[in-house]
């Protein structure tokens, strides 16, 4: 091509787009920071072509091309970002991929890649793609082809694995490949399945690292760095631990050297525990020597809120994950992985729990040190553990991606403050929930308040709306850390529940009522109607046949063992017959009060026991729940009719092209966006003299509703503000002129709706659960109780169905009183489409449906106020990239 990209003479060069810089990580779990090509990136490009083999030349450039010639490499270095565009892959300071696209008709472009042959086979074709095809979409083209030889097999798969719909044909001794770039389902999913393995990938190095190098280790006995070896060193890395300290010759009996360069041997995890100002040489330091994670457990960065703390920490993650590493921290405690093999205790807590099967992600470390001495305490056993610290880097997201697949992790327990990126969570929790249960402690729910340097919601929600939002994707939300591991205990080792119906075996009928009114006040079905009494002498042989009973009993979905310390009877063989039957023979989970006990106790196997009978019935509560959560349908996004999103993303971008700060719609527009997606706002038109209303009301058509304009008015049937079923001039004067005294004088004048129960429909961002879609019964009352159902997008079917049934106030949908039931799926179908509108169209910061009338046919919507203002987009959403 003739154009070289390169600005004409007098003319400004054109802007680089730094909003196309990403890191991402590889399918091996390391790390590489892709951007768009510069000019000065030339003698790296020319680098890069002189380490490739000559077959990777050839599959390239259809030929040996020993050299880029002059004209050659600043026609590849020198771009414009638009008719031609360059995504490199860039680790440290080589270059070792490369992906182009030049426009080659209106859009339509052709695309070429080449990887270094080393870094071939670790997934960076398929992220180059991603990356260059979300940039394309920005300039307006909207098609790839690519001429790929075809024993280039390697780059073909590439294609044809993204999951866009490529056709193939064979032209001249090459196979032409097209395929259009807007994301489909399949190219979505195609991507979070890489995703998925990649950052699983990246925790399980993390994880099961061959060697371990502990920097800033000393013989000071309270020193850090001290700590963290010791530990490693007590719980048996089963690899080589390498002291780095400045002066030393030894530590802890061990070689001691300078730096991580000195180590003769390659380090695969490095431990920094050294002042704040110090580390990012030490990252230097490691990323030469090809170290794969870091664990920094030094302070002194964006916790302390100081500008200087929040830029260190953003340069170190940003050298590390140029160098292909990845940061646990800083300001974190450590990881741990209990797995026999690995036995790496790289925290600075001594007592740790022994191998089990729950995972454990930690935002605080002080906190994350106190739940580890108290699983141990308990005896429940961790599979791994991960304190995040200031979550630089290693997120919760990314640690769920890894246990979804861990076999040693059947249960997940995260405590969070802040959440990083809700859309993800809430995908991935969904997700993984369906096989493992993920529980969570949220701190912050009531006080609202957060970390220094996290981010503050302006927006907080009830706590049942956040309750309503964890059920949503099955997570387990407990109140306390005691209840979290009251909760993972049953999980980690007894089967889940068919149904609710509990079970209750004792020898003392007042613990046994206890037991019973706890069940009662969680919602549970005791079967038999009552506990069952064995009497204070009861024995071994008592519970024995009660407890087989009980498991072999259809009408028993779980047992709750109340047991008193004897009166009569031997208590180590009642604890060996119910450990008996807490072995999962029957699929029925069994918990226990053994009075003073709490957690897993010798003699009772794998049978939970909790000190009183309410905390053991609560934790059961809890596992039922999620039990039947997994039992419903998972649902599905509905293919809806009258949608056309491009429309409605079309006027929000009108919109903001006249007002790029964003700003409320008229109603005209709300009426018109809302129309784009199949929802018809009831007609009404605003007057500001009482001519102008009568002229209104002629037009609308006999009879009319009359209210004022003001929002804080427009409901206030109660102060007059609203006056129904005006079927007169005189009337109408009237309503005007009593509504224009209490307000600013103008009214709205709309024909009356046909009769219904009145909802109202909002959506709002959430900081941490992001777009939200809530709806409640109209009426002060229900306003007054908070009554309202909460879903994060996007909805499904079932979501939505859910929402509406799970008001308070869903009888008067539903049928009170014998009233005829309103049309619900006519509501449900409004909610779904209000969520793929604040889905698809993240412009839509707000958007209120007032007063929505639904009745047995169907609704109306009588007011609508959507406010558009410009978005950042899904982080979720568009190529992979880690979370700056």
């Amino acid at each position: 091509m003739s154009d070289r990209g390169s600005a004409p003479p007098g003319t400004a060069a054109p802007a680089y787009p730094r909003q196309w810089e990403a890191d991402v990580v590889l399918a091996d779990g390391g790390t590489v920071h892709l951007r768009p090509i510069r000019p000065d990136d030339a003698d790296a490009l020319v680098a890069l072509h002189a380490r490739l083999s000559d077959q990777t030349r050839y599959y390239r450039f259809f030929g040996a091309y020993p050299q880029i010639p002059p004209r050659d490499l600043e026609r590849f270095t020198v771009v414009d970002y638009d008719r031609r565009l360059a995504i490199v892959a860039a680790l440290g300071a080589d270059l070792i991929g490369v992906a182009r696209y030049d426009r080659t008709a209106p859009g339509q472009a052709e695309v070429a890649f080449v990887i270094e042959d080393v870094h071939q086979g670790r997934g960076l074709g398929p992220l180059l793609l991603e990356h260059l095809a979300a940039a394309a979409r920005e300039r307006g083209v909207v098609r790839f082809d690519a001429d790929v030889l075809p024993t280039n097999r390697r780059m073909l798969r590439v294609f044809l694995d993204a999951g866009y719909r490529a056709e193939r044909a064979f032209d001249g001794g090459t196979v032409h490949v097209t395929f259009a770039i807007e994301p489909t389902a399949e190219s979505m999913a195609a991507a979070y399945a890489r995703e998925h393995r990649a950052e699983a990938q990246s925790i399980r190095r993390l994880l099961t690292p061959a060697s371990v190098a502990v920097i800033g280790a000393s013989e000071e006995r309270y020193g850090v760095g001290r700590a963290v070896l010791a530990n490693v060193l007590a719980h048996g890395f089963t690899g080589p631990v390498f002291p780095v300290h400045p002066t030393a010759p030894e530590v802890a009996g061990l070689p001691a050297y300078r730096s991580v360069l000195d180590i003769p041997q390659s380090v695969d995890l490095a431990v920094v525990a050294l002042p704040a100002p110090a580390v990012l040489e030490v990252v230097t330091q490691c990323a030469a020597k090809g170290v794969h994670g870091l664990v920094i457990v030094s302070a002194g960065f964006a916790e302390t809120g100081e500008p200087a703390g929040v830029e260190r920490q953003a340069e170190l993650v940003r050298v590390a994950r140029a160098h292909g590493m990845r940061v646990v921290g800083p300001n974190c405690l450590g990881i741990l992985n209990s797995d026999p093999a690995v036995r790496l205790n790289a925290t600075l807590a001594a007592t740790v729990p022994d191998h089990g099967r729950i995972g454990m992600f930690s935002q605080s470390g002080s906190l994350g040190s106190m739940v580890l001495a108290e699983t141990a305490r308990r005896g429940l056993g961790l599979s791994t553990f991960v304190s995040a610290g200031n979550r630089a880097d290693v997120s919760g997201n990314d640690v769920l991606q890894f246990w979804e697949e861990d076999d040693a992790t059947g249960v997940v327990l995260l405590y969070l403050e802040t959440f990083g990126n809700p859309h993800k969570f809430g995908r991935l929790a969904r997700r993984i929930s369906l096989r493992k249960p993920v529980i969570v402690v949220r701190a912050g729910r009531v006080s609202a308040l957060v970390p220094v340097g996290h981010r503050v919601d302006p927006l907080r929600l009830p706590p049942q709306a956040e309750d309503e939002l964890f059920a949503q994707t099955g997570v387990v939300r407990v109140d306390t850390l005691a209840q979290a591991l009251d909760v993972a205990a049953v999980f980690a080792h007894q089967p889940l529940p068919a149904g609710d119906r509990v079970a209750i075996v004792g020898n003392s009928f007042a613990v046994g009522l206890l037991a019973m009114d706890a069940c009662l006040a969680h919602g549970l079905h005791v079967a038999g109607g009552a506990p069952i009494d064995l009497g204070a002498h009861a024995d071994a042989a008592a519970y024995d046949s009660a407890l087989a009973a009980a498991g072999t009993d259809d009408g028993v979905d779980a047992v709750v063992v109340v047991f008193v310390p004897p009166l009569v009877g031997d208590d180590p063989d009642v604890r060996a017959v119910v450990a008996r039957h807490g072995t999962g023979a029957h699929g029925k989970p069994v918990v226990s009060t053994f009075l003073a006990q709490r957690g897993l106790v010798d003699e009772l196997g794998p049978v939970p026991s909790f000190d009183t009978p309410e905390t053991a019935v609560q934790a059961l509560a809890q596992v039922m729940a999620h039990a039947a959560w997994r039992r419903r349908p998972v649902g599905a996004l509905p293919d809806l009719a009258d949608l056309d999103v491009d429309a409605a993303r079309q006027t929000a971008a009108a919109v903001l092209v006249d007002t790029p700060a964003g700003r409320r719609l008229t109603d005209d527009e709300s009426a018109r966006l809302l129309r784009e997606i199949g929802v018809r706002v009831w007609p009404g038109v605003r007057a500001r003299s009482v001519e102008a209303a009568l002229l209104a009301a002629r037009r609308l058509g006999w009879p009319v509703a009359v209210k004022a304009a003001e929002e804080h008015l427009r409901h206030r049937v109660d102060l007059g503000a609203v006056r129904l079923d005006v079927r007169a001039e005189r009337d109408l004067r009237a309503a005007y002129e009593a509504i224009a005294a209490m307000a600013s004088g103008e009214v709205i004048v709309q024909r009356m709706a046909p009769p219904g129960v009145a909802v109202t429909v909002e959506t709002r961002g959430d900081p941490r659960f992001g777009a939200l879609v809530s709806v409640g019964v109209g009426g002060i009352a229900t306003q007054l109780l908070g009554d309202r159902a909460y879903r994060a997008v996007p909805l499904t079917d079932v979501d939505a169905a859910e929402m509406v049934r799970s008001l308070r106030a869903a009888p008067l949908l539903l049928g009170w009183r014998g009233a005829d039931p309103v049309d619900v799926k006519a509501l449900e179908d409004l909610l779904l489409r209000v969520s793929e509108l604040v889905d698809e169209v993240p412009e839509v910061r707000t958007l209120r449906l007032g007063t929505v009338l639904v009745n047995a046919t169907g609704l109306a919507v009588l007011e609508a106020q959507v406010e558009v203002a410009p978005s950042a987009g899904r982080a979720d959403v568009g190529p992979r990239r880690l979370n700056r």
